[in-house]
């Protein structure tokens, strides 16, 4: 299986144009929440392209992007680097390079899932202040909606590793871990997408589990997918939704 630091060098362009954001009020219930406010140090690990860490510095916070990955890293340059309170990191969860004690909060937004757990957890208590706050972040797509029960289908059918490495394996219990007993709180938020078709395959190319289009999976994902589209989109298009999942807490 490829390093799941390199997985998503080949989907760069789809993950900026595809991936969904995160709800508007996310953020700021976040801080309100943890009682952190402007000017707080943030880092937001396996930062990716820079969707969540945009929202991060959209609140003033001063926030470090850990990203291992080279061209997500890049684009996240790209799209931040006008930003004084921003800075590029390039580093693995970890081993972040960061100062011992010297955070408020950290932050995974759709990343926690590629972590080696101890090490990561090791690793975020060294670099967290005392009362430092961790907080995970997830855009789960909503099951109860019948498209989403079956664009998980096909996946499950015909995306050989989907079943290996969707972020949607984790439960409750094992994301607890990460978190003081007891500690651990939850808030959830709804959060969506409208996709043409060509939209709706752009979102699955972005995605690490997505088989290459080189590979005899492929195609009959794609000819499921278009079919699923004729059965579901409204006025030619699909509402794509999220459960949109916050954990956060101090650390164990």
């Amino acid at each position: 299986m490829t390093d799941s630091t390199q997985r998503f060098s080949k989907r760069v362009a789809d993950y900026v144009r595809y991936r969904p954001s995160y709800p508007a009020d996310l953020v700021p219930r976040l801080l309100e929440e943890t009682g952190l406010s402007a000017g707080a140090v943030v880092a937001d690990i396996g930062s990716g392209t820079g969707i969540f860490t945009r929202l991060l510095l959209q609140q003033d916070l001063r926030v470090y992007a850990i990203e291992p990955n080279a061209p997500m890293r890049k684009a996240a340059q790209t799209l931040l680097s006008d930003n004084r309170q921003f800075t590029s990191v390039a580093a693995p969860a970890e081993d972040t390079c960061l100062a011992t004690d010297s955070l408020d909060l950290v932050t995974a937004a759709q990343a926690f899932h590629w972590f080696n757990n101890d090490a990561a957890k090791a690793e975020f208590r060294r670099i967290l202040k005392p009362a430092g706050q961790l907080a995970l972040v997830w855009n789960r797509r909503k099951l109860s909606q019948p498209f989403q029960r079956a664009y998980d289908g096909i996946l499950r059918e015909l995306s050989p590793e989907y079943g290996e490495i969707n972020h949607m394996n984790l439960d409750d219990s094992e994301i607890a871990g990460f978190f003081g007993p007891g500690e651990m709180r939850v808030l959830r938020f709804d959060n969506s997408q409208q996709f043409d078709f060509a939209g709706l395959l752009g979102r699955l190319k972005s995605s690490s589990y997505c088989p290459a289009e080189d590979s005899a999976h492929y195609i009959p994902l794609v000819t499921e997918l278009l079919a699923l589209f004729d059965q579901y989109a409204v006025e030619g298009l699909i509402e794509f939704e999220y459960d949109t999942q916050l954990y956060f807490g101090p650390m164990s």
